[in-house]
């Protein structure tokens, strides 16, 4: 329920910084101050135009453009080029300043809407090479129908922007205008590709971990690194693809093999491990002691923590990179539901943003001919032609990532202008980059490529000497004057991702679709499908890289050719299913398949299956004895709120012995409570509460600092000691380093599963906690929990008020809709223009309904289902959704966060899609005219 008489809760120091706009807020305080420039008039020119008849002299003929009450358009047309021309100028008219934003980021080009703030945002932008990448596909990947209809959006979006003065746009043109006199430029085809590296950018998989295990050697000897790693658990949390295995024969995987007889010899593996003193074998680089005198954790910590903490200013547009980037999609076979159909669901878990990531249409060809093959509807993105998730008249299918590691930092051995690749010294590969600044002088960079990809370090005073005292072996070459640090990732590879949305819009059975998700290379996703035929499906698609040496999980020696990318796997040994025999698939970024059965290693780093589990079990509980599922039972199923990690260590919490009358006045809160994380629960509150503060006095306090939130301070143990302190005068001051969005422990299922593998051993180390000013330490689990319980009763008094009663999850858990530009900064009175919230929620970190917070930062909404679908596949007008906010990106539009409410309190919408459906639910029609 929303809570719009509620404060909104207070943003947490060290927040991740997405756009510095102040001179432009600045600008609009003093614009409203003087009235008649932000007048009416100015707020409603740039609403669009949705009834009659407008001119587009290029149209082959008549587009009707049909929006429904939520602002949410239907198009029809006679050919393929109408089509998308149509979707080009409907999505322009909507969201042209977040189009407009998106591919000033994804080229590196921020500072020319924003000016100086932003020109280290685009160094490091410009050093990736998106928008270079991005024109490379278009000219040389992407096939001529493709290109076409890329091009037709572009000419659509263009038609829009003809004649129009920024404020007919949009109410940010105006503050833009009126700062800098910015005037955006024609829309190209380039611009729609390049979202795919932003989108693959944040769904990059393991880099931050990659970066977070080489930063705990400086604390946490080899095995305590592992204790925050463990293993997937199998046995126990499902993995997506339970039948089929590789034919080493055949080289294709078969899905009616049995696990485990045909899968190869592990081509394409190879571990190892190193020590922080450089002597041992594998990576070459190792895991640290903690203790190494020559000081090579401490120098490669520090540089790190530079690297990651130019990673947190990138502006995310789907979300900071963390185990809340994920989703949830599940699809049933017609054998197990009420409709004898399929039904197929999907939630994707994105960052809360204003507008929402998504776009929600159809795209109708009146008739199916030669020039005019689409018949879609679904999701997609501003700036975008096609759909990405959603349906057509013949097959359904959704998408959650897949996490595959895909990315590898390497330490490069620098001299001069050559960097050293076995026994050569090769030169760097350059290019210069001039970045335009808005209201300053323009400036010049040098970007270096290596044998794996470009310098990263190159951008960041810090990281210019990354590596000085890298832990390395000892057979690596002199060190000099230090080592760069590098980046390869395969969305900096050309590829026909592109090409893939096209053919998933037009598949019409399982081959079909498994042809176009081949050429989905980036992001790796987990697709799943279902169609009329009564099939149901799953495909894992992707460009994931066979390494010849090493896993993946710590930075590489680049000098070293063993450590090199030997190709990919193949797409015919990629696992899927089709019809597996328990008749369900359940994708909620699990392990896709048990690396015992697999030959090739895909990640360590997966989610942890409490998501996916709790779902798998929802879904046997329904069907067991012949029952069926509904379409209401999916969605009830999406809003499921239970927390996993409550039922673990809420029996250990209860016995507890509490002395302290009000410690245990809150501790009755979870007595009978059923683990349901509901928005006016108090047990809910003061759950989470304990399991953050569990958190923090059992892991939290040992990371090291370049882990910490920003800011906050902490008396610690020197680097060079582990364990609880006797002494006070022992500790040093310590004070956090990285944001909110991104510290840990951030709560996910990875630190249930190391939360679980010791809750029985109650003298294990990480149980203790040294004493403080007021408190004594802890020795035990049950100290430890005793302490975590007095502390969460404490925090939630100052939060939430003394009175046990008036506490609610949904007061803690707050949802704030922030404008991604001009509402992130600046004085209230341009958020209060800008934003909306708070909505109180229910939900949590890798629940189902997953409504994520980083319990290292606090209670904050950081990661939402960012929209929910239910396919009723066959009967597709029963099809129901509904997105995070609306339609409209223009703040004074009644779409603009119309779906919000709705969302919050689980409800879908009803989805037209049929001609007859579509004209019932018509409120406005628009004609597009030659």
């Amino acid at each position: 329920m929303p809570a719009n008489s509620t404060p909104p809760a207070t943003k947490k120091k060290g927040r991740r910084a997405r756009f510095v706009v102040i001179v432009l807020v600045l600008a609009l305080v003093g614009g409203v101050g003087y009235g008649a420039y932000w007048g009416v008039s100015t707020v409603r020119a740039s609403l669009p135009q949705t009834t009659g008849t407008i001119n587009l002299p290029g149209l082959d003929g008549q587009v009707e453009v049909k929006r429904d009450s939520y602002g949410v358009p239907q198009i029809y047309a006679n050919t393929d080029r109408d089509l998308f021309r149509a979707q080009g100028y409907v999505q322009a008219q909507d969201r042209f300043w977040e189009m407009d934003v998106r591919r000033h980021m994804t080229s590196g080009r921020l500072s020319e809407m924003f000016g100086k703030e932003q020109v280290e945002t685009d160094e490091f932008l410009r050093t990736l090479g998106w928008r270079q990448v991005a024109q490379e596909e278009y000219d040389d990947k992407l096939d001529d129908e493709t290109k076409k209809n890329l091009q037709s959006y572009a000419d659509g979006v263009n038609d829009y922007l003809k004649g129009r003065d920024g404020k007919d746009i949009s109410v940010e043109y105006a503050a833009l205008n009126f700062v800098n006199d910015y005037k955006p430029a024609k829309w190209t085809p380039v611009d729609s590709v390049a979202w795919l590296k932003a989108m693959a950018w944040d769904l990059r998989s393991n880099m931050q971990d990659e970066i977070d295990r080489s930063l705990l050697t400086s604390r946490m000897d080899e095995k305590q690194i592992k204790d925050l790693y463990p293993s997937y658990p199998y046995s126990r949390n499902q993995p997506i693809v339970t039948e089929g295995a590789v034919d080493p024969l055949a080289q294709e995987f078969d899905p009616k093999a049995e696990p485990g007889d045909a899968t190869g010899d592990g081509t394409g593996t190879g571990t190892g491990t190193g020590t922080g003193t450089g002597t041992g074998t594998g990576t070459g680089i190792g895991t640290g002691t903690g203790t190494d005198p020559g000081g090579a954790v401490e120098g490669l910590e520090s540089q790190l923590d530079a690297l990651s903490g130019t990673l947190d200013e990138i502006p995310a547009l789907l979300g900071p990179s963390g185990s809340g980037i994920g989703s949830n999609s599940w699809v049933i076979s017609g054998d197990y539901t009420t409709t004898g159909k399929p039904l197929l669901a999907n939630d994707p878990h994105l960052a809360p943003q204003l507008p929402s990531v998504w776009y929600q249409m159809g795209l109708h060809c009146r008739s199916s001919t030669k020039n005019c093959q689409y018949d879609v509807a679904g999701y997609t993105f501003a700036g975008m032609p096609g759909v990405i998730i959603g349906h057509n008249e013949d097959i359904a299918w959704g998408m959650t990532n897949l996490g595959a590691d895909v990315t590898d930092l390497y330490l490069e051995k620098v001299s001069g202008d050559t960097y050293q690749y076995g026994n050569e010294q090769k030169k760097f590969k350059t290019r210069q980059e001039t970045i335009k600044v808005a209201g300053g002088k323009s400036q010049t960079i040098t970007v270096r490529s290596t044998e794996h990809g470009p310098v990263v370090s190159d951008r960041d005073g810090q990281l210019r000497t990354v590596g000085d005292k890298a832990p390395v072996t000892n057979a690596a070459p002199d060190r000099g004057d230090g080592y760069a640090v590098s980046l390869q990732w395969t969305a900096l590879e050309p590829g026909k991702s592109m090409d893939a949305v096209f053919a998933l819009n037009k598949a019409k059975d399982f081959p079909e679709f498994r042809k176009a998700a081949e050429n989905f290379e980036v992001p790796s996703q987990n697709l799943i499908y279902a169609d009329t035929k009564g099939t149901i499906g799953y495909q894992a698609p992707g460009r994931i890289p066979i390494r010849a040496e090493g896993d993946g999980s710590l930075p590489a020696p680049g000098w070293d050719p063993k450590y090199r990318w030997e190709g990919y796997i193949p797409f015919d040994e990629l696992p899927y299913e089709e019809n597996p025999k328990r008749g369900y698939i359940v994708t909620a970024n699990q392990a896709v398949i048990d690396k015992d059965d697999y030959p090739y290693p895909l990640t360590e780093d997966w989610g942890y299956g409490a998501r996916s589990q709790r779902i798998n079990d929802l879904i046997k509980s329904k069907i067991k004895d012949g029952g069926k599922i509904s379409t209401d039972d999916m969605r009830t199923m999406q809003t499921d709120n239970r927390s996993e990690i409550a039922t673990l260590l809420m029996p250990y919490l209860l016995k507890i012995d509490v002395s302290d009358p009000s410690i245990r006045e809150a501790q009755k809160l979870l007595e009978g409570w059923d683990y349901s994380q509901e928005p006016d629960s108090a047990a809910a509150a003061y759950f989470n509460a304990v399991w953050r503060n569990v958190l923090k006095l059992a892991f939290g306090n040992k990371l090291p600092k370049e882990m910490r939130v920003e800011g906050e301070c902490l008396n610690v143990r020197p680097a060079d000691s582990t364990g609880p302190a006797d002494d006070l005068e022992e500790l040093v001051r310590e004070c956090g380093r990285r944001s909110a969005d991104s510290a840990q422990p951030d709560g996910g299922d990875r630190w249930f599963e190391i939360t679980r593998k010791i809750l029985k051993d109650e003298d294990n180390e990480w149980w203790q906690a040294p004493k403080t000013r007021l408190q004594g330490p802890a020795k035990t689990r049950d100290e430890l929990l005793l302490r975590a319980l007095t502390d969460a009763r404490w925090e939630l008094t100052a939060e939430l008020g003394k009175d046990v009663s008036t506490w609610s999850w949904g007061r803690l858990h707050q949802l704030n809709l922030e404008n991604q530009t001009l509402g992130t900064e600046g004085p209230g009175i341009v958020k209060t223009l800008l934003n909306r919230g708070p909505w109180n929620l229910g939900g949590g970190e890798a629940a189902v309904n997953a409504t994520g917070w980083n319990a290292a930062g606090g209670y904050e909404v950081m990661w939402v289902p960012s929209m929910r679908m239910v396919v009723n596949v066959g009967d597709w007008d029963k099809s129901r959704w509904i997105n995070l906010t609306g339609a409209s990106g223009h703040a004074y539009s009644p779409n603009y966060t119309d779906q919000t409410e709705k969302w919050a309190k689980g409800e879908l919408l009803d989805w037209p899609f049929s001609s007859r459906a579509v004209e019932e639910n018509t409120g406005d029609t628009l004609t597009l005219a030659p």
